[in-house]
């Protein structure tokens, strides 16, 4: 018998969190990240799904063959930029943009060979300190950039920001936003070239950062990761529902404990479900007792601790549960971010923790 988890993946939902962004955004053109393998849902899949956005986004080289070999000709921006020379012949022959964020990479730029002229999109640190060139030297950096026979002369302005999922709901809320967006057009102002700032969160609540082109990742997949707010307060639905099935029903009496280190004890005679879903599957496993899932489409709790294969629930509210009864883990009805915040991280990492065994499914 196959196990019973699977991840379905709601391909109608995907493009309307697109048409979300585009209503949002309207006068943006937008790259839809589909990086950690489309955040779980499948790379080709999601893509697919998305052939309606104006660029893909992906961190590797390989993502982008993964891509041309789907057939997919929309332009694809590598997010992290190329590492060594030889990457150089591949962006050519794959015809895929880069982010150029540092100046060893304008070296290898200035000796790449002759060849079509490689797009590229400089980076701007404006206040996240990750990658980008510090705002006092973009304008050199912009200018050494034109100035290369391998680049192509459109170069794209690009930051990326650190706190925009703090919206600028107060004078007190959205300082460092704020600060960045000044930053940047300070750094930028006079040079040529369309402008990208928006991430996801930024696309929902910092209109004024949306620019040419918009770079939504998480929001495409129907997550929020605003404080407090699940994607259906934003209009998102959600791409994935994990879900699996209860494969027995024990009765436990009060005053035993339930699974590994014994950590919840029973406070009455009880029915305890066992669902074949554990974080060898990629659910989390520090998801307290507490925890919500749905069985037959109704709350229940995890109990005890969540193991490689297995988790126990709290099936005191439904006496009549059976095996072979559904369980949902995160999608269509309970929030992905619920479940991430009681495990102490953000919906993103769910979704990219599934694994190899779990079955997908397109609905």
């Amino acid at each position: 018998m196959a196990r019973p988890t699977s991840a379905t993946i709601h391909i109608d939902a995907l493009r309307h969190n697109l048409g979300e962004v585009r209503r949002r955004a309207p006068h943006s053109r937008v790259m839809a990240v589909v990086k950690a393998d489309g955040y779980g849902h499948g790379l080709e899949r999601v893509a697919r799904a998305l052939s309606g956005a104006d660029a893909f986004g992906v961190a590797a080289l390989s993502d982008a063959e993964r891509l041309r070999a789907a057939g997919l000709s929309q332009p694809i921006v590598l997010l992290s930029g190329f590492n060594e020379a030889d990457d150089l012949a591949q962006l050519r022959r794959l015809n895929v943009e880069t982010v150029v964020h540092h100046p060893v990479q304008l070296e290898m730029l200035a000796q790449a060979p002759m060849g079509e002229p490689i797009r590229c999109w400089l980076k701007v640190d404006s206040g996240m300190h990750r990658l980008g060139f510090p705002a006092e030297d973009v304008r050199e950096a912009h200018a050494r950039l034109a100035a290369l026979p391998a680049v192509a002369t459109d170069i794209v302005l690009m930051n990326h920001f650190a706190s925009s999922d703090e919206f600028a709901e107060s004078p007190s809320q959205g300082r460092q936003t704020h600060a960045q967006l000044e930053a940047f057009a300070q750094a930028t102002a006079g040079l040529p070239g369309a402008r990208s700032l928006a991430n996801s969160a930024a696309v929902l609540g910092w209109p004024q950062a949306h620019a040419d082109w918009v770079r939504p990742g998480g929001a495409l997949y129907g997550i929020s990761v605003v404080d407090g707010k699940d994607g259906a307060d934003f209009g998102l639905r959600p791409a994935m529902t994990l879900a699996t099935r209860l494969i027995a029903v024990n009765r436990i009496r009060k005053g035993e404990r339930i699974g590994y280190s014994a950590t919840w004890e029973c406070p009455e005679d009880m029915p305890v479900g066992v669902a074949a879903i554990g974080y060898g599957d990629g659910y989390p496993r520090h998801a307290p007792a507490g925890t919500p899932v749905l069985v037959n489409g109704r709350r229940a709790d995890i109990i005890g601790r969540v193991s490689m294969d297995l988790m126990t629930v709290d099936l005191r509210g439904q006496p009549d549960a059976k095996p072979g009864d559904p369980v949902v883990l995160w999608g269509n009805g309970l929030p992905v971010e619920r479940i991430a915040q009681a495990a102490g991280t953000i919906g993103y990492e769910p979704v990219c923790s599934i694994t190899r065994r779990v079955r997908f499914v397109e609905d």
